[in-house]
């Protein structure tokens, strides 16, 4: 028989394959990990925008890194 805390795990990875769909449908390029992890951050009180806004942030900053210096000259 399942228990109380096995239906809440169920519904959590169930919430999260929901969101995996709609990631994969907007193109955000968000793992299930990043996704619960964006997920419990903003259960915890982060703002979503500014979330967004820091993961955009850090991709820009990835990709400007990432950049052979020829490239960044051009």
């Amino acid at each position: 028989m399942p228990t109380q805390s096995d239906d809440k795990r169920q519904a959590a990875r169930e919430v999260i394959d929901i969101l995996q769909e709609i990631s994969i449908l907007l193109n955000t390029k968000l793992d299930r990990t990043e996704l619960s992890l964006c997920v419990s951050l903003i259960e915890n009180g982060v703002n979503p925008d500014a979330l967004a806004t820091v993961i955009k942030d850090l991709r820009r900053e990835v990709e400007l890194s990432s950049r052979s210096p020829n490239e960044s000259s051009e």
